[in-house]
């Protein structure tokens, strides 16, 4: 892990959804580039203001070049409430960039298998963290095909055309695409390799039926976390082996057998 803390500036902030935001901030450090998977924590108020905790937030977009860091998250309580209040010009303080992120040497070694293909799936706002990894998908050879479930109307995929070579939806509601669950039109022995964000229950959805095809899977968790840089233990998972890890250290990024069981 090579995070930092710094103060940086809202560059823009707009409304994706009702209860969705994207906020893109100038990122100072070319040394410490995003990648994906990785996150960062963020606070837009002070030490002595409420909520006591910074938020983890997934990195949506990085663009090396400029240093325009893109954060995806949901308004769903009184910090996410305050980081909306941010408009251009603003500043707030982040730590990061945490966490282990995913590994694309892996992923392009699975890649070799299978004509390449490599299936991403996402649910929700779990959806945010896979816009930079289809990214780097891309840019290494390889566009993935992409997976995605939502309640009722889908957002932010639009972002996702030129780095994907096929977008599959499904709906709770029917609203939009497949009628029903993302695992219902997801067929893991057609790929190399499966890579997933979401809820819980859906990722375990995901895994269970790359174990039955015997195609490796990838998952990256979300969990609460204190200080995103694993002194407090307080995202500890179980794991196979009877270990607890930190989420925000050893992941977010598992091996999913490492996390399923």
């Amino acid at each position: 892990m090579n995070a930092t803390s710094c103060k940086v500036t809202v560059l823009r902030q707009s409304t994706v959804a009702a209860d969705i935001r994207c906020l893109t901030v100038q990122w100072p450090d070319a040394s410490r580039p995003a990648k994906a998977g990785q996150f960062f924590m963020l606070r837009a108020w002070a030490a002595n203001e409420t909520p006591i905790l910074s938020r983890p937030i997934s990195v949506h977009d990085f663009d090396a070049a400029t240093g325009a860091l893109t954060f995806l998250y949901q308004v769903k309580g009184e910090g996410t409430q305050k980081l909306a209040a941010l408009k251009e010009g603003d500043t707030l303080t982040v730590t990061g960039p945490c966490g282990n992120g995913f590994d694309m040497a892996a992923i392009a070694r699975a890649a070799g298998g299978k004509n390449g293909k490599i299936a991403v799936v996402g649910g929700g706002i779990g959806t945010a963290p896979l816009l930079q990894l289809c990214k780097e998908l891309a840019a290494a050879g390889c566009k993935p095909e992409l997976y995605c479930g939502f309640r009722d109307e889908p957002y932010g995929l639009e972002a996702f055309l030129p780095y994907c070579a096929a977008i599959s939806i499904a709906t709770d509601s029917g609203a939009v695409g497949y009628h029903g669950l993302v695992t219902g039109i997801l067929h893991p022995e057609q790929f190399a390799m499966v890579l997933t964000c979401g809820p819980m229950v859906m990722m375990r959805g995901v895994y269970q039926l790359c174990a039955q095809s015997g195609t490796p899977c990838v998952a990256s968790l979300e969990r609460k976390m204190a200080c995103g840089l694993g002194a407090c233990l307080g995202c500890t998972c179980e794991t196979k082996s009877g270990e607890g890890k930190s989420v925000c250290k050893n992941g977010p990024v598992f091996d999913a057998t490492e996390v399923f069981f």
